[in-house]
C-alpha cells in the first residue's frame, strides 16, 4: 500500500475495529491521529510504541469539541490525507422499549458525529494528497437486521446515503468517498452485544453466530484493516461511492435450510 508519509485520522481508534484499521495504516508506514472518548485511550497509544500516532479526546457529538479536535491535529501533523469515520455504538433495545434518549444517543454519535467529524476535516482533505473519507456502515441496516437494533440499523443505512451523496459532491475535488459494511467482527462491541443477548453463556451467542456464517468464524480486526487501507490507497483510485461489504458471506445464504 503506497500510505507511506499520508496522515489519517481515525474515530473511535482505541479498540475494536477501530484498533485494527490504526494497526494496519502504521504498518504502512502512515501517520495517525486517533479520535476517542475512551478512557484508554492514552493507554492504547503509548502500547502501540510508534512516534507516528497520537491520541487525541473528544466527544464527537460535540461540534465544538471536534472543530478543536481538529486544529489540533493539524497543527501535530499539518495535514489530513485520509479520514476514517469509524467510530459508533450499538445498545440493544426494542423500538417499542427504546426511550428517546438512547435513540439519541445512536444519532448522535453514529450519524452526527460522522458528519461533524467530515464537516471540520473536509478543507483540509481538500488540500491533501490523494485525499479519501471511509466511513464505517455495517451489513446491519442496508442489507438484514435482527431484533433490538432498529436504532443502530437506522444510523448505519443512513450512512450508506451519506457516503454516496458526499461522494457525488467531492468527486471534482478528486476526493473518493466509500463505505465499508462489515458484518460479524470480533470486538468488544460484538462481545458487549453477546453479553446483552444472554448474560450467562455470551460465547455460546459468538459460537452460534459463527456457524450461521458460511465461513464458520468471526471477521478479525486485521482483515477489516487491510480493507481499509486498499480503500484509502491509489490502488483503489476508481472506486468511490460504494460500499464495500466484507461478512464471511453470511449474508448470501437465502435459507439455512434449503439447497442440496
Amino acid at each position: 500500500m503506497n500510505l507511506e508519509q499520508k496522515v489519517v485520522v481515525v474515530t473511535g481508534g482505541a479498540m475494536g475495529n477501530g484498533l485494527g484499521i490504526v494497526k494496519t495504516f502504521l504498518k504502512y508506514k502512515a501517520k495517525v491521529a486517533i479520535i476517542d472518548y475512551s478512557e484508554t485511550l492514552d493507554e492504547v497509544v503509548k502500547s502501540l510504541n510508534n512516534v507516528d500516532v497520537k491520541g487525541y479526546k473528544a466527544d464527537i457529538s460535540s461540534k465544538l469539541a471536534v472543530d478543536e479536535v481538529i486544529k489540533q491535529i493539524i497543527n501535530d501533523f499539518k495535514k489530513i490525507d485520509i479520514l476514517v469515520n469509524n467510530a459508533g455504538i450499538c445498545r440493544l433495545e426494542t423500538f417499542e422499549n427504546m426511550d428517546d434518549d438512547l435513540r439519541d444517543l445512536h444519532f448522535d454519535i453514529n450519524i452526527k458525529g460522522t458528519w461533524n467529524v467530515t464537516k471540520a476535516a473536509l478543507s483540509y482533505l481538500k488540500q491533501g494528497s490523494d485525499p479519501a473519507i471511509i466511513n464505517l456502515s455495517s451489513v446491519t441496516g442496508p442489507m438484514v437486521a435482527d431484533s433490538g437494533e432498529v436504532a443502530y440499523a437506522t444510523t448505519k443505512a443512513a450512512l450508506i446515503g451519506f457516503t454516496k451523496a458526499l461522494a457525488i459532491e467531492l468527486v471534482d475535488h478528486n476526493i473518493r468517498v466509500n463505505a465499508i459494511c462489515p458484518g460479524y467482527i470480533k470486538t468488544p462491541m460484538v462481545e458487549n452485544m453477546a453479553v446483552e443477548t444472554n448474560k450467562d453463556n455470551p460465547e455460546d451467542v459468538i459460537n452460534k453466530i459463527a456457524l450461521a456464517i458460511p465461513m464458520k468464524r468471526l471477521g478479525n480486526i486485521e482483515e477489516l484493516g487491510e480493507l481499509t487501507a486498499f480503500l484509502a490507497s491509489s490502488n483503489s483510485s476508481y472506486i468511490t461511492g460504494q460500499a464495500i461489504v466484507i461478512d464471511g458471506g453470511s449474508t448470501l445464504p437465502e435459507t439455512m435450510s434449503m439447497g442440496v
